[in-house]
């Protein structure tokens, strides 16, 4: 029986990602993209919001001067809320945990010294993540598209929430002190990732979350996953195969193409597997495409080309493995979902570098692992997620979370 292990590569110690900058600049979002990618990976990684904190335990709608510096009362308060999310991060990395992000403002070398130097005693390694932004159009596009719909302004308009919120921002700036060269292990993002820079970085992990920051913007747009239309070996029921689309397939690729003409965008990047069914699927479009081996179908090894039902009956230990553990479980000479997840990496990178909309036409498993990742689906289940045939899935990243919409094409 095949062994069902497939572990992302070892970390070499437990990291602290402290997340620094003004408000609307982005760190809630980088930050959950991160702690989302990296859990995908296979990482335990989580994040730890101060604002949580302080809207669970002081309240919600605080007007702009709770956040003034020279209001001692309020100061105190936010010092104790952000020393608690700073103490669960810590315990939590120092149990089950591998990667915790501290998301805050972190704003004055004081702040950031403290938390490095408890980070450092409790054996965490630091890198500091600033978020950097003068660009005044970005800075009132990110208030106007995430702040003034947070849970801090669920009372107010729009137009009182953004004018509170840019008095907070002004005073976060009277006391904001930028990273310098000599503090620590950084990255600096500036202006949405036109610029990075990077200081001290070593080790694998903190490679992979540079490769994928550099690579991260907030610019909204749309990404479409679908599978590809019906192929004869669907007909049959069998695993994997390279078989053309049938008759319902085909008609599926047509509304596709239509669907496309309708509500796709003049600039439309459209990948495919280098199979048969997907690439007959992407033909019909009559756009340009990009065949992507890494967006084949799972590789069923020795069982590709059998039905379910003949892999029980000749092989009862792989089937009943499969069922067991679907994640993990890898077919002989074969891949399992995790495998298939690490080989996507590459692919997930471009999707989120890309600032204009991504049509994927691809496979179940290949599906199911991208969508785990953009609508944040817990790990475990990844192999459960409803994709069907002849729909289109589509999906727009927000701050504080993914909306999604699903088109039924048919034919049923």
């Amino acid at each position: 029986m095949t062994e069902p292990i497939s572990v992302p590569p070892p970390i070499d110690a437990r990291i602290a990602v402290v997340m620094v900058g003004l408000p609307a600049r982005g760190k809630t979002y980088t930050a959950r993209k991160l702690a989302r990618y990296l859990g995908w990976l296979g990482y335990r990684a989580q994040v730890f919001n101060v604002g949580n904190y302080r809207r669970e335990r002081v309240g919600v709608n605080m007007p702009a001067e709770f956040f003034d510096p020279d209001n001692l009362e309020a100061d105190g308060i936010r010092f104790q809320l952000a020393s608690h999310a700073l103490d669960d991060m810590i315990a939590w990395l120092g149990t089950t945990g591998q990667i915790g992000i501290f998301d805050a403002t972190n704003s004055t070398l004081e702040r950031r010294t403290r938390v490095r130097e408890r980070c450092e005693k409790a054996g965490l390694s630091v890198l500091f993540l600033e978020l950097i932004c003068d660009d005044p159009a970005m800075i009132e596009a990110n208030i106007r598209e995430t702040k003034i719909t947070s849970p801090d302004y669920q009372d107010l308009t729009p137009d009182e929430a953004a004018a509170d919120f840019r008095r907070r921002i002004a005073n976060y700036e009277r006391a904001y002190e930028p990273i310098q060269s000599d503090e620590a292990s950084y990255v600096k993002m500036i202006n949405a990732g036109r610029k990075v820079v990077v200081n001290r970085i070593e080790g694998y992990v903190p490679g992979r979350i540079v490769q994928f920051l550099v690579n991260l913007h907030t610019v909204p747009r749309r990404i479409w996953l679908t599978r590809h239309g019906e192929s004869q070996d669907n007909l049959r029921g069998v695993v994997g195969g390279d078989s053309s689309l049938s008759e319902r397939g085909r008609a599926f690729a047509y509304r596709l193409r239509d669907f496309v003409a309708s509500d796709g965008p003049p600039v439309l990047h459209v990948w495919t597997s280098t199979l048969k069914r997907g690439i007959e699927t992407a033909w019909e479009l009559r756009r340009s495409f990009l065949p992507i081996k890494s967006l084949d179908e799972i590789d069923a090894g020795i069982c590709d080309g059998m039905t379910y039902a003949e892999i029980q009956e000749r092989m009862p230990d792989e089937y009943a493995a499969r069922r067991a553990d679907k994640l993990r479980y890898r077919y002989p000479r074969g891949e399992s979902y995790e495998d298939v997840i690490r080989r996507l990496d590459p692919v997930l990178t471009e999707i989120e570098r890309h600032r204009e909309p991504v049509l994927v036409i691809g496979h179940q498993a290949v599906i199911r692992c991208l969508y785990a990742y953009l609508a944040d689906v817990p790990r475990e289940q990844v192999p459960f997620v409803s994709v069907p045939l002849h729909t289109v899935i589509e999906l727009t990243p927000k701050a504080y979370g993914c909306e999604e919409t699903r088109f039924p094409l048919g034919p049923e």
